[in-house]
């Protein structure tokens, strides 16, 4: 953990103190295949710990939860929402260079629907053909069966739902049959999730997750996108801002309260 994790585990612990039986939870988000380790998990629970973070339930762990996202992704499946992405990385990123050179290439760059024009009966040669492939959300005909949606910000209010804004996003990777977007969505709905506070770098992906609510029939949290804690060149910490992490703090001798005084700023900015 480092700043910003503490930063984003004091606001909801606030926010779930502040209501009447309001309950801090914690879920792992360990989708990542070979790069998490056991050490890791307990790394992150004796941190919450020293900061004095206490949470209510045994913590979550995505990597238990796969049959679940397997039967949303199967549902959207069947609708049509979704459909299979064959691409490499590279050839996705030589599209993004061709397109940047064209006189109105993207400001911000979205999955360029490569795969969205295959010929059904491609597509369906290329599965048959066990080629490896993810699944993406197909954002217009998604948008169009679910119509306007809104969603409310606790700072900023009651936002529109733009479905054009990350575009085609991967809801299953190749490797494990899921991924980031449809996880969260899934698990925010099976724990009951009233409140979703995350860093303000989060807030287009909201747009995604108030998308998928609508399809697969979830109830919309309430969300909270606080200001991000920043390392000294002006960008959101790392995982490998080793310097600010919790463990190099502690060791350094600060106390949990001055690791938490270290985010009094941006906490203030979250209005708790």
């Amino acid at each position: 953990m480092h700043l910003g994790h503490a930063l984003a585990a004091r606001v909801a612990h606030a926010l779930a103190r502040q209501s009447s039986g309001g309950r801090f939870l914690i879920r792992h988000e360990d989708l990542d295949g070979p790069r998490v380790r056991e050490i890791f998990y307990q790394g992150i629970e004796d941190d919450l710990t020293w900061l004095g973070l206490c949470w209510d339930e045994v913590p979550l762990r995505q990597t238990t939860r796969t049959a679940a996202y397997g039967s949303a992704l199967d549902r959207l499946r069947q609708n049509g929402w979704v459909y299979p992405c064959f691409c490499t990385r590279k050839a996705i990123q030589d599209e993004w260079a061709r397109m940047a050179g064209a006189p109105q290439g993207p400001a911000t760059p979205v999955y360029p629907g490569t795969c969205r024009m295959l010929t059904t009966r491609e597509r369906q040669r290329r599965l048959d053909a066990d080629i490896p492939h993810a699944w993406r959300l197909h954002a217009r005909p998604a948008a169009s069966a679910a119509g306007p949606l809104t969603f409310h910000d606790l700072r900023c209010g009651l936002l529109p739902v733009d479905p054009d804004l990350l575009g085609d996003v991967v809801l299953a990777r190749k490797d494990i049959g899921t991924a980031y977007h449809l996880a969260v969505v899934v698990d925010d709905a099976f724990q009951q999730i009233t409140h979703v506070t995350r860093g303000e770098d989060l807030l287009p992906s909201t747009h995604v997750h108030r998308l998928l609510q609508a399809l697969l029939g979830l109830p919309a949290p309430v969300y909270l996108h606080h200001p991000l804690v920043l390392d000294e060149h002006g960008k959101r910490l790392a995982k490998r801002c080793d310097s600010l992490s919790i463990a190099a703090l502690r060791d350094a001798g600060l106390t949990p309260a001055d690791v938490l005084s270290l985010t009094e700023q941006q906490y203030l900015a979250a209005g708790l």
